[in-house]
């Protein structure tokens, strides 16, 4: 059966070779969606060429906490993930910065965002997600969750057992996923695009996207980080063009095919 994928790229507004590849990508019909960093010295730059591609994305938020640009509870990942399971990340600070996050996106776009998502995953986190549906239904009513949608990081199949798909899994991607299904939030049915950003050359990736998308149900959501260029002082910063070299080949093209995948239309509910 033909299956549709939400394909995303996040970090949009991170630097203007990430920006550029998202532009150039959904141009050519290879990206369904990309997720907003709000939190970046250059959102308001970066967002004055998304309305022109509003017909072929999605444009979500990228919850931050942990880049290291505006203003945040914590700076790493690992200090986040251990406040929040010992419950010390302050919940004001977490309500300021989902309602300082979803202003700039609405400031400088005029709209709410299609989806929500968190750099890092730290949107599922115990804490960061009660913060979250606590502002969005403030915001956008008790339907919020009809109006928008959340990124889940629950794999799909055989997914599941690669060890890091499941570390984030069990890091509140299933809790998380049992909670919007409880509420009847909309939500995508499968994640994938998790590796270690090893892969040397595009071919290498595009081995990784081939087990994504024999693995993908309907629905599901496969993350990407491209970029036009390195991106120096970004932790990925040399892995992000291999991403953009593979996402606008012809062998990308072939491997959906194959798997007869195609990318989700932005006018089509999850």
């Amino acid at each position: 059966m033909s299956r549709s994928i939400v394909l995303c790229a996040d970090d949009y507004a991170l630097h203007p070779a990430v920006d550029a590849a998202v532009q150039q990508l959904a141009e050519q019909g290879r990206l369904s969606a990309t997720s907003c960093m709000t939190t970046a010295p250059r959102w308001r730059e970066a967002a004055r060429a998304l309305p022109a591609l509003r017909g072929r994305l999605n444009v979500g938020l990228h919850f931050n906490l942990t880049e290291g640009h505006g203003v945040q509870p914590c700076a790493t990942i690992g200090s986040v993930i251990a406040q929040a399971y010992t419950h010390r990340l302050p919940a004001a600070r977490l309500r300021d910065a989902w309602r300082e996050q979803l202003d700039a996106f609405e400031d400088a776009l005029g709209m709410p965002p299609d989806y929500v998502d968190g750099h890092q995953h730290v949107h599922q986190l115990p804490g960061v997600r009660a913060a979250m549906v606590g502002e969005l239904q403030r915001r956008y009513g008790t339907d919020a969750g009809q109006q928008l949608w959340i990124r889940s990081t629950a794999p799909p199949g055989r997914l599941r057992w690669q060890p890091k798909a499941a570390v984030i899994a069990l890091l509140g991607g299933y809790t998380l996923t049992r909670q919007l299904h409880a509420r009847r939030w909309q939500m995508n049915r499968g994640f994938g695009g998790v590796y270690g950003f090893d892969a040397p050359t595009p071919a290498a990736y595009g081995a990784h996207m081939a087990q994504w998308l024999a693995a993908c149900d309907d629905g599901s959501l496969l993350m990407c980080h491209p970029a036009n260029a390195q991106v120096e002082g970004d932790a990925i910063g040399g892995q992000r063009p291999v991403e953009f070299a593979y996402l606008q080949s012809p062998a990308f093209a072939d491997a959906l095919a194959a798997q007869n995948c195609s990318i989700w239309q932005a006018n089509r509910k999850i």
